[in-house]
């Protein structure tokens, strides 16, 4: 189940930045410099000679095309930073496969609308203004959902690692997001939103099929992991020598789906030692309880920052290499990439070096330190 668990929430995130990252790479095509872009069959040089923007897509063939795409870019950000208050408080109080799933389909339905946008000449701001709305409202189904089912199935045990490895489907999703709508972006720009939004509706419906949400789901109660846990430790404990006088040993058991990390002692009590797996079936927090937990508000100031940089790069990279380079759209988005590689490379080894300093904040701290000059 953790495998399944795992495979599935990493593919659903992956999925939900796949949506988020084509419209920073059509950006380079709705607007651009018309002069160096050929003419097609049909169209009269004398028709296009005083036009420098022939070749645009209204409404962002004017000369405040960039204020329309930050436009574009807040009403998505903001709805995103609204919705994500309620997401969070839904998530806790609701089957997160029926709400990843929901999320899911309606994040790519949105995709795909603003990608009909084109088959269907429609040049209406505020059509892309709702389709980016809605979008980031839906799209904040995403991360409370993964994080909450993965938090279910896995213990502090190697967390840094597995997360180091698991959060990489941010990365992952930009990248695939580029790759694919760079592969349409010349041709035919609407399917670098419409081809995005399918995959994420088809994986939606593999979700709800396939996850397993938290292990009461499938009888892995706090009862029964008890009991395991006594049958395992008993079965230790007969195994030890009552003569042995070696120093205590550090031994991982595996209770069914459930890994324990114990320390063995002859000394100790049967369960002494043992910590309980954490309850499924724990009262959701409000808001103002969320506020009392040590290091919350840290840490979101600490994130807020940090996606403020995270986010220029995702909506403007691709657009600020083309417009700096002679590279064409394409290959713009194509370069972009390299920037999630290294997030891929960081997530892996800040996780490691979490894991085996156990200073996961002294580790955010310090790379954050270093990011900046960067």
């Amino acid at each position: 189940y953790k495998f399944s668990v795992l495979a599935l929430t990493y593919i659903a995130y992956c999925c939900y930045h796949l949506t988020r990252k084509p419209i920073s790479v059509v950006k380079s095509v709705l607007h651009r410099n018309c002069s160096t872009v050929a003419l097609p069959k049909g169209v009269l040089l004398s028709d296009a000679i005083d036009n420098s923007t022939w070749c645009d897509y209204p409404p962002f063939d004017g000369p405040n095309a960039s204020a329309l795409f930050g436009t574009l870019d807040s009403a998505f950000l903001f709805c995103y930073a609204a919705a994500m208050f309620a997401s969070g408080f839904i998530a806790e109080r609701v089957s997160l496969r029926y709400f990843l799933t929901f999320g899911m389909l309606f994040s790519g339905i949105f995709c795909y609308l603003f990608g009909l946008a084109k088959t269907y000449s429609i040049h209406s701001m505020a059509y892309f203004i709702f389709v980016q709305a809605m979008a980031g409202i839906f799209q904040t189904t995403g991360w409370p959902g993964v994080v909450t089912v993965v938090g279910r199935w896995f213990d502090r045990s190697k967390r840094g690692l597995i997360f180091g490895i698991w959060n990489s489907h941010t990365s992952i999703g930009n990248i695939l997001g580029s790759l694919i709508a760079a592969n349409y972006v010349e041709s035919d720009w609407s399917r670098s939103f419409i081809v995005p939004g399918f995959i994420m509706g088809v994986c939606g419906f593999i979700l709800f099929l396939f996850l397993v949400d938290s292990p009461d789901s499938v009888g892995l109660t706090e009862r029964n992991m008890e009991a395991r846990r006594r049958d395992q430790y008993s079965r230790v404990e007969s195994n030890d020598s009552p003569t042995d006088d070696s120093e205590p040993d550090d031994t991982d058991i595996v209770v069914g789906e459930q890994e324990v990390n114990m320390r063995v002692n002859e000394r100790s009590p049967m369960l002494g030692s043992v910590s309980s797996v954490a309850s499924n079936n724990r009262e959701a927090i409000g808001f103002g309880g969320a506020l009392q937990i040590p290091g919350v508000v840290e840490f979101s100031f600490c994130l807020f920052f940090s996606k403020l940089v995270s986010y220029t790069f995702l909506y403007w990279l691709p657009l600020y290499i083309q417009s700096s380079t002679t590279l064409n759209a394409e290959l713009s988005a194509d370069l972009s990439t390299v920037f999630d590689v290294g997030g891929i490379i960081g997530a892996i080894a800040a996780g490691i070096l979490s894991d085996y300093t156990n200073m996961p904040a002294s580790t955010c701290s310090g790379m954050l330190a270093v990011a900046v000059p960067m």
